[in-house]
């Protein structure tokens, strides 16, 4: 197998922090991809730039094999500017477009659980990043978690015991140990292919 070479779109977020720790900790060849303006301290091989710029974002992804679409926002950042079109949607497309130009062989997208069947505004952007992902021409896996739990969220205990009673696997909040392993594997591995991860799927991917 060849080996891969990472890149992470929103590498300064949660689960990017995490994720590229991670991927430094196991040695993992990666590029940070940061917004203008963030301290690229602690990144490994960090690339500042605007995703809206084609010729710097191909430069930057040239050499990688992976792309890991972890950007996103909450409608509680409105406030500073971001929508769901221009912090979801539009970023998508661009590393898609990307992608395809440059020839990366996998493409790896968090989204958010209930996708597959949108109701509000959140769920029916996340729908939308899925479609450019799955039409964007390289394999791909979508991740669909439920709510986060760990470094950097809220304990969720509460809910992750009703979820576990009911047996209520693409509810149950994770923890953001467990999704970054997960993320990872998947990335390394290179499979499941063109598959959306959800409930019990998405849980058993860490621990492969």
């Amino acid at each position: 197998m060849n080996a891969r070479r990472l890149f992470v779109a929103g590498a300064n977020g949660a689960i990017g922090r995490q994720l590229t720790r991670l991927a430094r900790e196991r040695g993992v060849a990666h590029v940070s991809h940061l917004r203008p303006g963030r301290d690229p301290a602690g990144f490994e091989n960090p690339a500042v730039l605007a995703l809206s710029d084609p010729d710097a974002l191909d430069a930057a992804i040239k050499g990688c094999t992976t792309v890991l679409q972890l950007i996103g926002t909450k409608r509680e950042r409105f406030g500073k500017g971001d929508t769901y079109e221009s912090s979801d949607v539009a970023t998508t497309r661009q590393l898609v477009e990307s992608a395809r130009r440059v020839g990366v062989d996998h493409f790896v997208l968090l989204s958010a659980a209930g996708a597959g069947r949108p109701f509000g505004a959140y769920l029916k952007a996340k729908a939308r990043v899925e479609a450019l992902v799955m039409k964007g021409g390289a394999p791909y896996t979508i991740f669909r978690p439920s709510a986060f739990t760990g470094e950097g969220f809220r304990n969720l205990s509460a809910m992750d015991a009703v979820t576990r009673f009911l047996h209520l696997s693409k509810l149950r909040p994770i923890p953001t140990d467990v999704l970054v392993a997960g993320l990872l594997n998947v990335a390394l591995a290179r499979e499941p292919l063109d598959t959306v991860l959800e409930g019990e799927p998405l849980w058993a991917v860490a621990a492969t």
